[in-house]
């Protein structure tokens, strides 16, 4: 038996679309650089509506341990991947030390 430990740190990823679609992206970024994810479905429920999406999640794995900097990399990589290919205006990534949120609306530039 072999056991590892790496500092906790986790980010998720937050956004609206296809889960389907987000699954299949996560997998093709996943296979180019060495990365594992979990992916849950998510219902967004908003003033005047609502929608489908999913939450997308990272951690720290002591397998193949990373620094705080470069897990924020591949998420912030992997959201925008999403973003385009999802056609969606915004997500949010949410780390224990901060939340960026971005959007491409034109009502929030």
């Amino acid at each position: 038996m072999k056991e590892v430990t790496a500092p906790t740190y986790t980010l998720d990823i937050f956004m609206a679309g296809h889960i389907g679609a987000a699954e299949r992206i996560c997998r093709a970024y996943c296979d180019e650089i060495g990365l594992c994810v979990t992916i849950m479905p998510a219902t967004y429920v908003y003033t005047g509506g609502q929608e489908p999406g999913f939450k997308i999640g990272l951690i720290n794995y002591p397998r193949f341990p990373s620094l705080p900097e470069d897990l924020w990399s591949r998420a912030m990589t992997l959201a925008d991947r999403l973003r385009v290919e999802l056609m969606q205006q915004s997500y949010s990534v949410v780390g224990p030390d901060r939340t960026v949120w971005r959007s491409w609306r034109e009502a929030d530039n």
